[in-house]
């Protein structure tokens, strides 16, 4: 039912900026009130707002009109490997080409990359007679394209290749272009004048459309799935969600897949910032601590499903499948931070949802990558579960999932919503006893 809902929304958002962007208008025509951190914020019971911070993260909230048991949280992240463009791109081959010199963000599969259709966007900060303006910017058409070499240059290139990002992953551009080619298509894009931009945030997107395919149409394929999936689902379950007995709060984070070190990322003060403001509608620092006691976390991140050619790599009793419902994550190691107490938490819900569930570990001699679950836990101490949808091929600018899953998030999610710790029925303080 939510899947091409959620295709088009990954079509149109590119890069971490245009996801943030759409989760805002869906928040706007929802009627929720956009706030500026910097600003005195008068929020009122009832009341539906959201924040932004560098124009790349969002936390969003929900208040009811009476007393708030703690927070029901869902947060998700909206930046995806790729490569981010240099300043001074252009780079001239034999006066017969020219190349964009880019660096990799986060870590990819870069053999995917090669011959497909490329693009750039991401935002620029532009001169106006009121001064500096920032806007988005998608040069929309094919302009870049990551070539292969010829078998018949390099005929052990089917038996592995170890790739070179400063050689192999530099994309062609063009035939010779003058310094500034680059600037220029971006200022095109804008309407403005190249002169006129000052400063550029650009990364390259994979303009291969999402997808529905297979015998009866029941994978998904495109690009960004990690995290998009989620972060759409988080979005569509928190703006059709009516107000409960706590505050409902949506969180969408860049910056995962480089480490959240950064200031709008999930190690950052951005969600405890923005929950001390909403707590002192309750009592200020003590109502803030008594809340957190009793709040959830769900960090929605996708997981990685048992490969068809390679079942071998998981761990044969902990494996998810596409299609197989929302994905419950554990790692001994905490690089997941669910627990016991909020793995049954999520399972009680989901019981209530009617979603089905899977549960998925590393294989004890492969440890799995993190996310942003623990690192949240930095700046806000919060009883968190990880979860996500199965998928294939992650980190390559073109994965695979299951369709049905998409609706099995939401409705999921839209039940969290509906509920706070107290009325999940499960005791918190309990008085333990010599056995």
């Amino acid at each position: 039912m939510f899947e091409r809902e959620m295709m088009d929304f990954i079509d149109r958002s590119p890069v971490n900026f245009y996801a943030v962007r759409n989760v805002a208008l869906m928040l706007d025509k929802a009627g929720f009130v956009r706030l500026n951190e910097g600003d005195v914020w008068h929020l009122q019971a009832g009341g539906r707002y959201y924040t932004t911070r560098n124009d790349s993260s969002l936390i969003a909230f929900r208040i009811p009109e009476g007393e708030a048991c703690g927070f029901m949280m869902v947060s998700a992240h909206c930046d995806s490997p790729c490569f981010k463009v240099k300043e001074n791109p252009e780079s001239d081959v034999l006066g017969k080409y020219t190349r964009i010199s880019v660096e990799g963000y986060g870590g990819m599969l870069m053999a995917p990359w090669f011959d497909r259709p490329v693009s750039v966007a991401g935002r620029a900060y532009v001169r106006t007679n009121s001064g500096l303006e920032m806007r988005l910017v998608n040069i929309d058409r094919d302009i870049l394209m990551f070539p292969s070499l010829a078998i018949h240059m390099d005929r052990k290139a089917n038996d592995g290749h170890e790739y070179k990002k400063n050689v192999d992953m530099v994309p062609l551009f063009g035939g010779e272009c003058e310094k500034g080619a680059l600037k220029r298509l971006v200022a095109e894009s804008l309407e403005v004048e190249a002169q006129d931009i000052v400063s550029t945030d650009l990364f390259t997107y994979n303009r291969d459309k999402c997808r529905l395919w297979g015998a009866n149409e029941e994978f998904l394929s495109g690009s960004r799935l990690d995290d998009l999936m989620c972060a759409y689902a988080g979005a569509k379950a928190f703006v059709d969600s009516d107000e409960a007995k706590n505050v409902q709060v949506l969180a969408i984070f860049d910056n995962e897949e480089v480490g959240s070190l950064t200031r709008q990322g999930a190690c950052s003060t951005f969600m405890a910032d923005v929950l001390k403001r909403v707590s002192a509608l309750y009592g200020g620092d003590d109502a803030f601590r008594r809340m957190i006691a009793n709040s959830l976390n769900v960090s929605a991140d996708n997981a990685h499903a048992v490969h068809p050619n390679f079942p071998e790599l998981t761990d044969p009793n902990n494996r998810c499948y596409l299609n197989g419902g929302v994905v419950i994550k554990k790692n001994a190691s905490q690089k997941y931070a669910s627990d016991a107490y909020s793995r049954a938490l999520f399972i009680k819900v989901c019981e209530e949802a009617g979603v089905k569930y899977q549960c998925f570990e590393n294989r004890p001699d492969m440890p799995g990558g993190s996310t942003l679950g623990n690192l949240l836990n930095y700046s806000v101490s919060v009883a968190t579960v990880d979860v996500g949808l199965a998928q294939l091929a992650m980190h390559s600018p073109y994965e695979t999932a299951g369709r049905e899953d998409v609706d099995s998030l939401v409705e999921v999610l839209k039940q969290l919503y509906k509920m706070h710790i107290k009325n999940l029925g499960v005791t918190i303080n309990v008085e333990f006893k010599d056995v």
